[in-house]
């Protein structure tokens, strides 16, 4: 369970930290429970000489006691012995430790976890650390400040987009994202457990790629008796991770669930305008709780094919917080095997269908790679046509846009067999692909692309229709 899974970018940007003939400050952020933490004090173990976290809700004077034992701790109590009354105090005492640590010709690291908690109300933190930075740690060649925390609109307002004393101070960040499915596979094969792509993938809908989540899976256990087990028991990670969620990231979360559940309910999308309508939300509150949401990675943007941003649309993509409300939240005290029930019904098929196509959509580079055209300049999109008084409306779930004059329309299919398209379903993929080409006007080729489980079978109607097809093991390629 020590071993890092994947992170390859991110390990080798915290290899040329540690090599930097300069000091450094690493701007580290992403949803909670992604990882952080787990990355830095394992790969960076060695060259850590101060780690603190941040306790949620936890008063400024806890916050400084806990500071304050850490250092002590470091210093075996042969410096300061007294608390210190404020944070530009206990910063002074940090920067007189860090002048005296011998060099040992790599980076010594600081790591202050859960940065956002730190900063209470009238703490005067971030003064404090401004001036900790600019006066002392930036003179300081051997040192590497990591500044960590799951409230990503804190980093980038306070540290990233910073105005003050820290404006254009962070000389590194680093965004750390949910696995894709190849490294969701090697961590399940880390930890013993071994199971079909096809298991993975019903898994990673349910879940996502999140670290702290799959850690529960055990082996020698189906994936149904699994999501049995982590979702749908009360004593499982999942069954109440969705009330924990969003008010641990965020001071007013009960915004950011309406949003997250208003979303929920238009699975292809919606636009700001609509999102506004139906949440009541003023411009301004909207505004920060639509890019706080972005930024930590559970809502996405999707601007239209050629670019009409009035069509733009925002759409839910943290699996775990579709699958929670989809089915956790609504039939909870079903029983510990409800989820095979579940599985049957028609409102699962509907929902996988959704799912698979947002995995897909998260796994472009991987898409491209098996399309051949992963060094070609791409847009992707979703595309919607509302019809108008000469075309029927229409929809494609996901489109890829070349540069070199081709648009893939691709089509997602999640299936537990192969899939057999019909003579209806080819005729509904032309009629697609007329409205498409006469609603844009484009002059670009029109490819049909199918998404799918398993292969499809090559029967008349795909022979006319698909020119290509990506399958789900190509989404589990190394990217």
């Amino acid at each position: 369970m020590n071993r890092i899974v994947g992170r390859t970018v991110e390990k080798e940007k915290l290899d040329k930290l540690l090599l930097s003939n300069q000091a450094e400050f690493l701007a580290l952020y992403g949803r909670r429970r992604v990882g952080k933490t787990f990355l830095i004090r394992q790969y960076l173990q060695k060259h850590l000489v101060f780690d603190i976290s941040g306790t949620r809700e936890g008063a400024k004077d806890r916050q400084i006691l806990n500071f304050f034992n850490e250092y002590l701790n470091r210093t075996n109590r042969q410096r300061e012995t007294q608390v210190p009354a404020n944070w530009h105090d206990a910063f002074a005492y940090l920067a007189a430790y860090l002048k005296e640590l011998p060099r040992t010709g790599k980076k010594q690291v600081v790591f202050l976890d859960e940065m956002p908690w730190l900063d209470t109300p009238k703490s005067e933190f971030v003064s404090a650390l401004e001036f900790f930075w600019n006066q002392h740690a930036s003179r300081l060649d051997n040192i590497l400040l990591i500044a960590c925390g799951s409230a990503s609109s804190w980093i980038l307002k306070n540290l990233i987009r910073a105005r003050g004393g820290l404006y254009n101070r962070v000389t590194q960040r680093i965004k750390l994202s949910p696995f894709n499915l190849y490294e969701t596979q090697a961590f399940l094969q880390s930890i013993g457990v071994k199971l079909p792509q096809y298991q993975i993938l019903e898994l990673y809908m349910a879940m996502g790629g999140i670290p702290f989540y799959l850690k529960e899976i055990e082996k020698g256990k189906s994936a149904t008796q699994l999501i049995n087990a982590i979702c749908f028991t009360p004593q499982g990670l999942l069954y109440g991770e969705y009330a924990q969620l969003y008010h641990s990231l965020f001071r007013k979360a009960d915004y950011h669930i309406r949003i997250v559940e208003t979303l929920a309910a238009h699975p292809q999308g919606m636009s700001r305008t609509d999102i506004a309508n139906q949440t009541n939300i003023n411009e301004g509150q909207l505004s920060k709780t639509l890019e706080e949401l972005t930024e930590c990675d559970f809502i996405s943007l999707y601007q239209p094919f050629q670019n009409k941003r009035k069509d733009a649309v925002y759409k839910l993509t943290d699996l775990y917080s579709l699958f929670y409300l989809k089915f956790i939240q609504p039939n909870k005290g079903g029983g510990d095997k409800i989820w095979e029930q579940l599985a049957q019904q028609s409102t699962y098929t509907a929902w996988s269908g959704y799912a698979f196509e947002n995995i897909c959509m998260a796994h472009l580079n991987q898409i491209k790679a098996a399309l051949g055209i992963s060094g070609v300049y791409t847009q992707h999109s979703a595309w919607k046509f509302r019809g108008d008084d000469t075309l029927p409306g229409a929809q494609i779930d996901l489109i890829i846009d070349r540069a070199d004059q081709i648009v893939h329309l691709c089509e997602a299919k999640f299936t537990r067999d192969n899939y057999a398209i019909t003579n209806d379903y080819a005729a509904r993929l032309r009629l697609k692909k007329s409205i498409f080409k006469q609603a844009t006007q484009t002059k670009k080729a029109l490819f049909t692309t199918l998404l799918t489980t398993y292969p499809a079978l090559q029967n008349k109607y795909y022979l006319e229709e698909i020119d290509s097809e990506i399958t789900m093991d190509k989404l589990f390629e190394k990217p």
